[in-house]
């Protein structure tokens, strides 16, 4: 399970995401995280075979190839964000290594303790079972404006990210 000060620091550092099943689809909730994330100064890279384009950004089949294009202008990706069943993710957790991403994150519901294993083992940080919108919001200041009870306490000011 990852720390507060882990999650924090995760979040602070990766900048550019691809969210692997990103759906096309307004309702869906890879598309409402990837948004918000996109909204709060996050370069989104939607992977998805089946869609062109999705949050004004081109789509494409496999994180590899999305790695390959943000390479030749000279970019990288930071965070491998899944929104695959539990099964899909050893060969996602290996294009993660491959491409030389620092963290490997699974979303709600989705625990896969031997890719991530093996993500561990290849140096990257390892977040299962948890949504990045709902701890970016809860982290950095979000969802205490709703009076939502985000386990933090502190006197002092939520920690913006630098954007």
């Amino acid at each position: 399970m990852s720390s507060i000060s882990d999650l924090r620091r995760i979040l602070g550092t990766s900048r550019t995401l691809a969210v692997v099943g990103l759906s096309p689809q307004w309702h869906r909730p890879s598309f409402f995280a990837a948004k918000y994330m996109q909204a709060h100064g996050y370069r989104i890279v939607p992977v998805n075979p089946m869609a062109q384009e999705i949050l004004g950004e081109r789509c494409f089949p496999s994180v590899s190839a999305a790695a390959e294009a943000l390479a030749a202008q000279g970019q990288a990706i930071d965070m491998v964000d899944c929104f695959r069943r539990r099964e899909d993710i050893p060969p996602i957790a290996q294009e993660a290594i491959a491409i030389g991403a620092r963290c490997l994150w699974m979303q709600l519901g989705v625990v896969n303790e031997a890719a991530a294993q093996q993500a561990r083992a290849a140096g990257l940080d390892v977040v299962m079972d948890r949504c990045v919108k709902i701890e970016h919001a809860r982290l950095f200041g979000g969802l205490n404006w709703a009076g939502v009870n985000t386990r933090v306490i502190s006197a002092r000011r939520p920690q913006q990210l630098p954007y």
